[in-house]
């Protein structure tokens, strides 16, 4: 099972060996009949393979989730540290303002020059908090949309797993009923299965 709880293992196990059973007793009742004993070798490998294929999206589905779990804590981390920074900066707007209140009360000129040194070394040192501020903002944001983009990638993977346990599971039915419709439909789906699954590749 991944982490994403996507059940692959257990119904792929369970469809393989349904399958291989279906194909034994079909093969002992209609030793004769060559054209459906092919049909069958074909099914029970169909669903060997696609059961390996859904068995590798699966995994897939797992890892994009845990790596988008990893970029959102990172973005929360990023988001506390600028709001950290922030908050310093608001600090230092504070001790800005009283300085800028003293300078103007005070009616010594040595003193005002003192304070106007305070006022312009608290300017700088604001702008400098602003900009390690709106760079940990942009790294948060950066690391948000990594993450929306690996939770679409997720859904994709899972998408393809679910389409590959249907193809499965018509496949075991078909071994079972020997409708050539259910043959059919198990390819179809099949099918859309691996092309979500590209799609998932592809990051699309």
């Amino acid at each position: 099972m991944s982490s994403g709880g996507f059940h692959v293992h257990g119904p792929h196990d369970h469809a393989v060996e349904h399958a291989t059973q279906g194909h034994g007793d079909h093969a002992s009742d209609h030793g004769t009949e060559g054209g459906n004993g092919s049909s069958m070798n074909k099914i029970a490998m169909f669903t060997a393979i696609v059961a390996t294929v859904g068995a590798i999206f699966s995994y897939m589905g797992g890892a994009t989730q845990a790596t988008a779990g990893l970029m959102k804590n990172d973005a929360a981390i990023k988001k506390t540290e600028a709001s950290n920074q922030w908050n310093y900066f608001q600090a230092k707007s504070t001790k800005q303002s009283l300085a800028e209140l003293a300078r103007d009360l005070t009616p010594a000129e040595p003193e005002k020059a003192k304070y106007q040194g305070k006022i312009d070394r608290y300017e700088k040192e604001k702008n400098d908090i602003k900009t390690v501020a709106e760079k940990l903002e942009a790294d948060a944001h950066a690391f948000d949309q990594q993450s929306e983009g690996q939770m679409h990638q997720h859904h994709r993977w899972a998408q393809a797993t679910t389409a590959l346990q249907v193809a499965i599971a018509l496949a075991a039915i078909a071994l079972l009923t020997r409708k050539k419709w259910l043959e059919y439909g198990m390819y179809g789906v099949a099918a859309v299965g691996l092309g979500v699954g590209a799609l998932a590749f592809l990051h699309i």
